[in-house]
């Protein structure tokens, strides 16, 4: 069966979010400072790695497997990062870093809004 259209830019747009996401994280600040200890830099990109697989495996089971419900998770987790991301615009303003995930998240909720959407409806499972 041939993916929908939707559901083909839904994958393409998540993919490429997540790469930002990847970009950003290996190229964060890794100095430490009194305030954050080596083991806290490498557990915090660690985590970070972490949490971009398990995404990585939701957009892989919505697109793919054609499950519902990782794009609810997805939809979730968009909602808490862009709850992060407004006071890291108001604290450090518009510098590059912050500019990639502002990029990232903008793709992301084309994605999700892409998954809800046309073609898109019928091609997940109840």
């Amino acid at each position: 069966m041939t993916i929908p259209k939707n559901v083909w830019w839904f994958e393409v747009l998540l993919y490429a979010s997540l790469v930002l996401d990847a970009l950003s994280v290996a190229f964060d600040d890794r100095t430490p400072r009194p305030d954050m200890t080596e083991e806290m830099i490498t557990a915090r990109t660690l985590y970070a790695l972490v949490v971009l697989v398990f995404v990585f495996y939701l957009i892989w089971l919505a697109a793919r497997r054609r499950k519902n419900w990782p794009r609810w998770v997805l939809s979730g987790l968009f909602a808490l990062s862009l709850g992060s991301l407004i006071p890291v615009v108001a604290v450090r303003g518009f510098e590059f870093g912050v500019l990639i995930d502002i990029v990232s998240s903008v793709l992301t909720a084309l994605g999700l809004y892409l998954s809800f959407t046309g073609d898109a409806k019928d091609w997940f499972d109840g």
